[in-house]
């Protein structure tokens, strides 16, 4: 069941990505950004199939969800989502991101359900060659879309230009629809790339690299939350 203390989200939250965390002392690396303020810890699960690499699973999830207080973002990265969805709810996921390029409509529709039947945050992944209408059967049911500004399957790449384009196609196809879900972005995200994407309406920002491999990770979540929200209220404030 969903736990009690996800938060309402309404400044830009950073989601640090343990993929880029030093997994030796993982949980000294966890404990710092939550204490700086992290929004979620971002969990990237890749099969080696879906996309090119081999990475965390579901004992990971389960030692998480019981060590740390900050929701899990679990961004499944899989070509059977279907299957191994029950696996990452019962390891207590907070919030569970599916692609698009995974299933067709009916299955998208098929594992929003199974999610928020559950009582798990529901969201939707799209690579950044797919068009934002491959969500449109569950547009309206999500709690988050997440658009991946590199392709995915490793950190440490850098940003695809252009990416906060379909931030705000994302953000425009809601409005038309009347609903709201939070927008993340994942994929070269750090000072230099956080305003263009929360200027267009982001509110989550996956980051590896730019938190953890910087001298001090805490203050570096901070910076760019900073950067951010100044971006976002500045556009706000335009229009």
């Amino acid at each position: 069941m969903l736990r009690e203390r996800l938060p309402v989200f309404e400044p830009v939250r950073i989601c640090p990505s343990i993929l880029s965390a030093d997994l030796v002392h993982l949980g000294d690396d966890i404990a710092s950004v939550a204490q700086a303020g992290a929004g979620f810890i971002h969990v990237d699960v890749m099969d080696g199939h879906f996309v090119p690499n081999l990475t965390m699973g579901v004992p990971l999830v389960k030692q998480l969800a019981h060590f740390t207080e900050v929701p899990l973002d679990v961004h499944l990265m899989i070509s059977n989502p279907i299957e191994q969805l029950p696996w990452f709810i019962e390891a207590g996921a907070d919030m569970l991101t599916v692609h698009a390029e995974a299933l067709d409509g009916e299955g998208l529709v098929c594992v929003v359900r199974m999610m928020r039947d559950a009582g798990v945050r529901a969201a939707v992944a799209l690579k950044p060659a797919t068009p934002v209408d491959a969500i449109a059967p569950v547009l309206e049911e999500v709690d988050m879309v997440l658009v991946m500004s590199v392709e995915p399957g490793f950190s440490g790449q850098s940003y695809i230009e252009g990416s906060q384009d379909k931030v705000a196609a994302v953000v425009r196809m809601a409005r038309e629809r009347g609903c709201a879900p939070l927008i993340q972005v994942d994929g070269g995200i750090g000072c230099s790339t956080a305003p263009l994407v929360c200027a267009q309406g982001a509110d989550l920002l996956v980051c590896g690299n730019a938190v953890f491999a910087a001298d001090d990770p805490a203050s570096a979540l901070r910076e760019i939350q900073a950067i951010g929200e100044d971006a976002r209220e500045d556009a706000l404030s335009i229009a």
